[in-house]
């Protein structure tokens, strides 16, 4: 794979010149940790709770990987979500009450809890997946593919940097 468009794009980001000036120096950090996924988050919000969806982002993210795989842990429900434990209990609880998900405990651990959905849940999950694919086509829209890819490509290279 050639790095070198990379090296350029990221070179200018750091060095305050980007050719289409979208960042100042010290701008790229807060970008990459949240403004745009904090429009995304917000828009996206709005449309759950226009649809009358009383379902919160962050409940909805772990109801978007139990739909990928039923009968996660909670541990796993963390590594999934970038949660810590307390956060995920919160969240299990919550979608507990609004009758979204059933704590079982496993088979060979009792002290391990899986988390499935419930039929109600399961109803959701088209128009919740609807609304977030409306939601992230909305934030894409005038971003040619080309420039998705590289983004893709930026992110995944810093994540995988600092994991």
């Amino acid at each position: 794979m050639d790095y070198s468009g990379l090296y350029l794009i990221l070179n200018s980001c750091i060095n305050n010149y980007m050719p289409n000036n979208q960042f100042k120096k010290g701008e790229l950090y807060s970008f990459i940790t949240g403004k745009a996924s904090t429009a995304i988050a917000r828009r996206l919000q709005k449309k759950l709770n226009d649809a009358g969806l009383k379902l919160t982002i962050e409940q909805w993210s772990v109801l978007y990987h139990l739909w990928k795989e039923d009968g996660k842990s909670q541990q796993e429900l963390c590594n999934a979500t970038f949660r810590d434990k307390p956060s995920i209990t919160r969240l299990v609880d919550n979608l507990e009450k609004l009758n979204l998900v059933k704590r079982v405990a496993a088979e060979n651990d009792r002290r391990i809890n899986k988390i499935f959905l419930t039929k109600q849940a399961q109803k959701m999950q088209e128009q919740t997946m609807m609304l977030a694919e409306e939601t992230l086509n909305e934030a894409l829209e005038t971003v040619p593919a080309d420039k998705i890819d590289v983004c893709k490509e930026v992110l995944q290279i810093v994540y995988d940097n600092l994991k």
